[in-house]
């Protein structure tokens, strides 16, 4: 079923930029992926999809993300925040860590 997107939300915005920022987003060496936030309340509604820990509106991109263990949380949102900015235009970009986990699964009785 495809889920219209709520009412207010804003539609003027092309639908591939919050793909496109996802996919540099969760190419950065640090990001274990994007965050929905914690009731799920951070997304981009697309037809018939919906791309988590992405806002995007005319005037800025809001990115939730967890981060990996270990990261410089600092540089970690400098860097995306240079990785996305030159796919957003004039767009302020706003990174969020939203939570922190290990790189790999810790070994058995750790």
């Amino acid at each position: 079923m495809n889920d219209p997107a709520p009412s207010g939300v804003e539609q003027s915005v092309p639908p591939e930029i919050a793909e496109v920022v996802g996919q540099a987003t969760t190419s950065v060496s640090g990001v274990a992926g994007l965050h929905p936030g914690m009731f799920g309340e951070i997304g981009t509604y697309l037809p018939g999809r919906r791309v988590p820990g992405i806002r995007v509106d005319e005037n800025s991109v809001e990115i939730h993300v967890t981060a990996v263990y270990g990261s410089d949380l600092s540089a970690l949102a400098a860097a995306i925040r240079s990785r996305v900015s030159i796919l957003t235009g004039t767009r302020d970009v706003n990174v969020c860590v939203e939570d922190v986990t290990a790189a790999s699964p810790p070994s058995p009785g750790r």
